[in-house]
Formats: structure tokens, sequence, C-alpha cells
């Protein structure tokens, strides 16, 4: 029976022309393969090939920050983080780059994280402790640490990451290749890939959209979201943006406010940071509905004005949001729009035509996948994962492209997240009066 079904399924699809083929998967073809897979690959090409001249380029910047090595301030605000203040303090005490101060804030614990941020203080472990006793959110958390910061540059930690010995000098390298570069991403990896399916699913993803997808961004000058658990910013610029606004989605938001106020904002692969991915669907599902509804919050609503010409309109700025938009959204709900056609069109043919479409797209993750293995410095780990490949098509094409479907739906006709329970409801309505 098998046998008989690949038959037909060979025999159909050598029967039908190319412009049948792409006519049935035009989505894949037209708007996908380009994006996610040539384009990619022209510029991680671009890259490899340039090599030399990055190592050059990496090579004078050190010696810059060498010959300046100027006090940097670590902060790291965060809710019920103690557990994860001795691995990180040590963390940082290994880092090849030390002339730093820590600052840590305690943002509303009710676990014993005052107990060990307090010890750790008297330790000199942390140069200073703050503890809110009233839950602010993370952006009240950072805010508060801003006001303490006496460093140079601003690095932004979630207590949880652990780091490479040279991630911090790695991700003060770039505000010596340019003046105009005002803050600087790490490259965040998942830590935990055997921990679950799920975990496994994530490493591949963020090797994808972070490893690779934010050097392709920064080659073009689009770079838009500093994550959250590492990044870097110049404290002057820092302050002079008023710090964090509050509400979810702090990390995208600054991101987009340094780059209206006119500075380059820098992808740094070397700058590795490493992180605990979700091990349940369930937890999964909650993150990203979160994630995605931010992209709604800030790159529909509160930054609308990227979209219009003005004295201030920045080429780039638009590119960046409207690409963000398109690809993120736009195309999200056409992907829904493409499945209905193929229903209505091909209902008798969908045996050979789900088939197909998975094989294609597993082609192209396995290629996608290629690609990511030439750039990351930790292939000899990472390569394993190439077994798990097959499993993306069903992870992207349909779980994670549900959540991102429900995650639209809710913020744009319910305001869903400022209902989020990740973020203090009094925060909450203060940033919807004011359209954060």
């Amino acid at each position: 029976m098998l046998v008989e079904y690949w038959e037909y399924f060979v025999f159909y699809w050598s029967n039908q022309s190319y412009v049948q083929i792409i006519r049935t998967f035009w989505y894949f073809f037209i708007l996908e393969v380009p994006r996610f897979l040539l384009f990619d690959m022209i510029i991680v090409v671009s890259y490899l090939m340039n090599k030399k001249n990055l190592n050059n380029r990496y090579q004078n910047a050190r010696k810059l920050l060498w010959a300046e090595m100027p006090l940097i301030s670590i902060i790291v605000p965060g809710k019920n983080e103690g557990p994860h203040l001795y691995k990180l303090v040590n963390s940082l005490k290994e880092q090849t780059y030390f002339n730093y101060e820590l600052i840590v804030v305690d943002d509303g614990s009710d676990d014993a994280t005052p107990l060990i941020g307090r010890d750790l203080e008297r330790a000199g472990m942390i140069n200073r402790f703050i503890r809110n006793d009233v839950r602010g959110g993370k952006a009240s958390g950072a805010n508060t640490a801003l006001r303490y910061a006496t460093g140079k540059f601003i690095v932004h930690l979630d207590a949880d990451t652990s780091f490479d010995r040279d991630s911090i000098e790695s991700i003060l390298l770039p505000f010596y290749f340019d003046p105009e570069i005002g803050a600087v991403g790490g490259n965040i990896k998942v830590r935990n890939p055997e921990a679950s399916m799920c975990a496994t699913l994530q490493a591949i993803e963020y090797l994808n959209t972070i490893s690779m997808s934010r050097i392709v961004s920064t080659e073009l000058g689009i770079y838009r979201i500093i994550s959250g658990a590492f990044g870097a910013f110049r404290t002057d610029v820092l302050k002079r943006l008023g710090g964090w606004d509050i509400g979810p989605g702090l990390d995208g938001d600054i991101t987009v406010k340094f780059r209206k106020v006119g500075y380059k904002i820098h992808f740094e692969p070397k700058a590795i940071g490493l992180t605990n991915a979700p091990t349940t669907f369930r937890v999964l599902s909650k993150q990203r509905l979160r994630w995605s509804k931010s992209i709604v919050r800030f790159r529909v609503r509160k930054h609308s004005d990227i979209y219009k010409p003005s004295q201030s309109f920045n080429l780039l700025n638009f590119i960046s949001f409207l690409e963000n938009v398109t690809y993120d959204i736009v195309l999200n709900f056409l992907w829904w729009i493409y499945l209905i056609d193929i229903v209505i069109h091909n209902i008798g043919l969908l045996s050979v035509i789900i088939p197909l479409k998975i094989i294609m797209y597993m082609l192209m993750d396995f290629a996608q996948f290629g690609l990511i293995m030439a750039i990351s410095e930790r292939w000899k780990q990472e390569w394993k994962l190439i077994f798990y490949v097959p499993a993306m098509v069903f992870y992207n094409s349909y779980y994670m492209r549900f959540i991102r479907t429900m995650a639209y739906i809710k913020e744009f006709f319910f305001f869903s997240s400022y209902k989020d329970p990740w973020n203090p409801p009094k925060t909450s309505v203060k940033a919807l009066e004011n359209k954060f």
C-alpha cells in the first residue's frame, strides 16, 4: 500500500509543470525562500568572505578598549532571582574584562532573594544590592539600577544567564568600531537543549532567529531588538532617553528609542550568553504569546511615527519596522489565506500536496541549519541538533504560527498585553494611559 502511494506521489508531481508547482506552493517559493534562505545565504557568504577584515576590526577595537579600560555598570533587575545570583557573580568573576560594578535590583521578591543579595553585597561580590519592597516591573528595576550606575556603558543582564569567558569584553568591542553605535546586543543561545524536545527545538530556533538572523539584520542596518538577557548601552544616551519605559517588551522598546535618536544598533555574535529555555510547551506558549503581543504594541502602536514622513524620518528605521511587521504579522495572516486557498482548490489532492510541502520545508530547514553551522563558534557541539531539524517544520509552520496568530488577535482587538500578569497591574494601567 505504501509503495503504491509513493508511486502515485512521484507520478503525480513528475507530470506537473513548474508553473503548476509554483501555483500550488506560491507562498513558499515567492515569500519564504527568497527571504529566509536565499537572502540569508548571500549575507552569510559575504560575512564569511569578509572575516579577515572583521578580525582586523576586532583587534583594533580591542586595543582601544584596553587602552581606555572604562568602568562599566552591569545591572541585573528581577524578581525571585536569588537562587541564580551566586552563579552569576562567579560567572562574571571569570570574565576577561574585570573593570565593572555590579548592581542588582530586587523587584519585590517574595522569596529569599533579599537575604541572598544582602549576603553577597556584604561579601563584596555585589557592589550594590537594592530592594524595591513594592514590585514595579522589570523596567522599573532597570531604571532604579540606572540611577546608581556610574559606568561609561550599561550591560543589562538576566540573573539566570551565564557567559563565555570573553562575553563582556566582546559586547563592548563594537562601541570601538564606530562612535555612532549606541547599543549592542549579545548572542543568546539555549543552555539546556537536552532537557526536553521543547528545549531542543528552541535551541535550533535561537540559532536561526538570533545567531544568524541578527547577523543578517545588522549587516543590513535594520537590527531591531536587543535581548533583555544580554545587552549593552551607552550610559549617557540611556540616561538622556530617560531609561526604559514601563510595561512589557522593554528590550525591543529601548532598542527603537536608540534608533529614533540616530544611533546605530549592533549585534555581536562573539558575545555569547546562555539561558535556560522553557521545557514544556505550556510554559513556552505563555512566553511567546507575550513576546508576539509586543510586536503589535510597539511596532504598530507606540512607535507608529516611524512610518510617517517628517523631519526625523529615517529610511532604515522605516525598512526595519516594515520588514518586521510584514513578515511577522501580515504574512502570518496571509499564510492562513494560503492554507484556505490550497484546501479550496485542491481538496482532493491534499494527500500529495501536504507531504511535498513538508519535504520542501524540511529541505529549507536543513539548508538554514547548514548556514548556521558555517558561522557558529561552537558547531562541534551544535551540529548534533541536526537530527531534530525535521521537527522544525511542525514547530515553526504550525505551532509557532498558531501562537503568533492568537497573540496578534488578542492584542489588536483586546489590548491583551496590558492585562498580562508578567507586569504589575499598576504599571500596565499607567502604560495604557500614556500609550506605552
